[in-house]
């Protein structure tokens, strides 16, 4: 509870304007929209309420304690131990262990892990590798690793999601995944008294819903903030916390390094930067944010059809199939690479379905951190190449990401902001580091 009692002391000091100055207070629901699946792994917002890691990013990107209260290395970053917080309890009234911890990881995280083994030593949870990881703290932060109950006090699988957050799983039934308030969460119960995510549902009836009171807080593509502004939206705005990023495979037609390095010189950020996402963001060539590390700048981003053509000669490769993760401005970027690319010789064609059968997937990449090592590391982990990076200057991390970038596997295009509408009863809504709202803390107005 000293979480929210702070944050009453807290305002209850502040000398805000007679409108704004409201007490927290304790129930009601909720109401959110989104786009995709609220259950998605790793990035479902409803999974962020329900699990809890065992550390977290606060509001700047530092690595703080979440299910473990302390963590220390040894042999060179190629031993971790992390020491459980006592009291803690899952859902369903069982005890967070060391054990469970490390079945959570076990099952979440099967190959391309940072680590090489983890096992349980009574209260602490130890990781081992024979490489080393100097960044495995931030890295546990990532949603891929947020600990779930595996077993229940029966020994089975529970049937739904169980975790240690502040909101806990009720149902899952058209369309809505509702979720009560844990009162024995140990950061305290939740104000309101449940959140109702209702998934798949287009910007427009997001918006069409906030307008007219069904909906408390809805997403604002970053290619309609303006949009949004425009129509006098209340809209809370991270920095940028995705690389829109262009994934090329290096097998099949893409073993060729010159086809990949042609690719990347074919395409054109500036429409997709102009016209398809309206100049939200920032245009990148680099994997980390200029404001991360001080040199992006020096990748350029300018295409270069000329060195295109001139890469791939006489090279006819077969019918290459492109991908795109997302809807909307994502799919509209993707057919905007596709005339880039024909442009440059190449046959290309979109395919729906399983990404992951293209030779090159578009897609978003996170960017959530203070640590620019620790970032490129969880960058580089999403998208499937493992990585340890124990550059400990801007100059050796620099050249760690040139060599990433000159094998041309990721072709960086825009860094964007993730957004959130919200009515006019929402009170203290906050965004988290990689721009998902934390809704743990959040009242209604006049809630009932």
């Amino acid at each position: 509870m000293l979480r929210r009692v702070a944050i009453s002391c807290l305002l209850a000091a502040l000398a805000l304007p007679a409108a704004a100055r409201t007490r927290p207070h304790y129930g009601g629901t909720l109401s959110v929209e989104v786009m995709g699946n609220p259950l998605a792994n790793p990035g479902g917002l409803a999974r962020r309420l329900i699990f809890e890691g065992l550390t977290t990013l606060d509001s700047e990107g530092a690595v703080q304690p979440d299910l473990a209260v302390d963590w220390r290395s040894s042999e060179m970053d190629h031993r971790w131990q992390f020491t459980l917080r006592s009291g803690v309890r899952f859902q369903d009234g069982s005890r967070l262990t060391a054990a469970a911890v490390v079945n959570s990881l076990d099952h979440s995280c099967r190959k391309n892990c940072p680590w090489s083994d983890v096992q349980a030593a009574g209260s602490d949870v130890i990781f081992t590798s024979g490489s080393p990881m100097p960044h495995l703290p931030a890295l546990l932060a990532a949603g891929e690793f947020l600990i779930t109950l595996t077993k229940g006090v029966n020994g089975l699988p529970p049937r739904n999601p169980v975790g240690t957050g502040p909101f806990k799983f009720t149902s899952n039934a058209k369309g809505v995944v509702t979720l009560a308030a844990y009162g024995d969460c140990w950061q305290g119960r939740p104000f309101v008294d449940s959140v109702e995510i209702r998934g798949h549902r287009s910007i427009a009836n997001q918006w069409l819903d906030l307008n007219v009171g069904r909906a408390d807080v809805v997403q604002v593509p970053p290619e309609m903030l303006s949009q949004a502004r425009q129509q006098q939206l209340t809209v809370a705005v991270s920095p940028p916390v995705t690389l829109v990023a262009l994934e090329l495979s290096t097998a099949g037609a893409l073993a060729n390094p010159k086809l990949r390095a042609a690719i990347a010189a074919a395409v054109g950020r500036g429409a997709l930067f102009n016209v398809i996402f309206q100049k939200q963001g920032d245009l990148t060539a680099a994997l980390l944010p200029q404001q991360l590390t001080g040199y992006a700048f020096l990748f350029s981003t300018k295409q270069n059809l000329s060195k295109a053509i001139a890469l791939r000669g006489s090279i006819q490769p077969p019918l290459l199939r492109l991908a795109a993760e997302g809807h909307g401005a994502m799919q509209l970027a993707a057919q905007r690479i596709v005339l880039n690319l024909r442009e440059a010789g190449f046959r290309v064609q979109m395919v729906a379905g399983d990404p992951y059968h293209a030779d090159m997937i578009l897609r978003g990449l996170p960017l959530a951190g203070n640590n620019p090592a620790a970032v490129m590391e969880r960058l580089l982990l999403s998208a499937g190449q493992s990585q340890a990076v124990t550059a400990d200057s801007p100059a050796a991390l620099y050249r760690v990401e040139k060599g990433v970038l000159d094998r041309h596997t990721i072709v960086p295009l825009l860094d964007l902001p993730r957004a959130w509408a919200i009515s006019g009863r929402v009170r203290n809504l906050s965004l988290r580091a990689d721009g998902m709202p934390n809704l743990a803390d959040t009242w209604l107005e006049n809630a009932p």
